[in-house]
């Protein structure tokens, strides 16, 4: 059997591809594709009965409906995010449908960090200076952070990791989470109301997923209260920040410095080469313009270690679907509803 995988980067198709040929040998084939899964490439998957996903694939009802007319019924997503896939269309048409639910949290704690990092001590334009042979400290003031407080936004795995680190730093821990979490309060981490993290933070980590309880976290009201000298870093999901509302912060010379590996209309953008193409994204152009604003192309994620994990898990999720088996990966299955 060919098995089709989207949205494969080039980096990534070696680890897939060694992964697939350990686990499968002869039995399937792994066809990879660097196009994104959407109504206007869905067609090359007919006849496909496994197809793998990645996080900035459209999987609608269109696009769910027409895979599983043309023979699809395994949807392995290689992410542990899903809310680009219409589960509910999914149940109706009976598709499995299974995630990543676990992969290296230190990739994108560490990601985090380095963001953190980046903008506080001003480093890209510290290279962009030297560069140039420009060696002036001129604006390249930084902070400590040892002594401050860090406002960690979802204390799951990731924002556990993310708050190791900090204690590391010597920082003052906040967390804001549905449960408090043991190994974060052993580090100390004093759980508040949101609130409370946003107004006393010198800096903010989001680690939560993107729910319809969490889109726009980050609204206006919370970056008012927020200091006017807070870092605000978001390796999670765009979603979660409101663009609008950051921008119109921004432009009112507040918040010291913001990093960003995601954008909540990231679609159709991240992963891809726009360098020769005029920037339609009023808003993610005005994003890039900004001194104090670092963009990256949601890369936390993407290490060795946590890649191949995401191959290692998705072959099992392959693995339990054709033995009909569900796991804690499993987000649809028929007859289990």
């Amino acid at each position: 059997m060919e098995i089709i995988a989207y949205g494969v980067l080039a980096d990534e198709q070696p680890l897939l591809g060694e992964t697939f040929a350990r686990a499968f040998a002869d039995r399937h084939d792994l066809r990879c594709l660097n196009l994104f899964l959407n109504r206007d490439t869905v067609p090359l998957a007919a006849g496909h009965e496994v197809v793998l996903s990645s996080v900035n694939d459209t999987l609608d009802a269109e696009v769910l409906r027409h895979l599983a007319k043309h023979g699809t019924k395994l949807i392995a997503q290689r992410s542990t995010g899903y809310n680009n896939i219409d589960l509910a269309t999914a149940r109706e048409l009976g598709l499995t449908v299974a995630r990543v639910s676990y992969y290296s949290p230190y990739s994108v704690a560490e990601f985090a960090w380095a963001l953190a990092l980046a903008v506080g001590r001003r480093i890209v334009r510290a290279a962009h200076r030297t560069r140039e042979f420009d060696f002036r400290l001129d604006g390249l003031m930084g902070r400590d952070l040892h002594g401050r407080t860090v406002g960690v936004m979802g204390t799951g795995k990731i924002g556990t990791a993310f708050a190791l680190i900090a204690h590391g730093f010597g920082m003052r821990l906040l967390g804001w989470d549905v449960a408090e979490n043991p190994a974060c309060l052993a580090l100390g981490m004093e759980y508040v109301p949101r609130e409370r993290v946003f107004a006393e933070s010198d800096l903010i980590s989001l680690h939560v997923p993107l729910l319809p309880d969490t889109h726009h976290l980050v609204d206006a009201h919370a970056l008012a209260l927020m200091k006017d000298d807070a870092v605000l870093v978001n390796s999670s999901r765009g979603g979660l920040v409101d663009t609008d509302a950051l921008l119109t912060t921004l432009r009112a010379g507040r918040l010291r410095e913001v990093g960003l590996d995601v954008y909540e209309e990231e679609a159709g953008v991240f992963f891809l080469d726009k360098s020769l193409e005029v920037m339609t994204d009023e808003r993610l152009a005005r994003l890039m313009t900004l001194p104090n604003v670092l963009v990256t192309s949601h890369q936390a994620y993407f290490t060795q270690d946590a890649v191949g994990q995401i191959a290692e898990t998705t072959v099992r999720n392959i693995e339990d679907y054709f033995a009909d088996r569900t796991s804690d990966n499993t987000l649809t299955h028929p007859g289990s509803e």
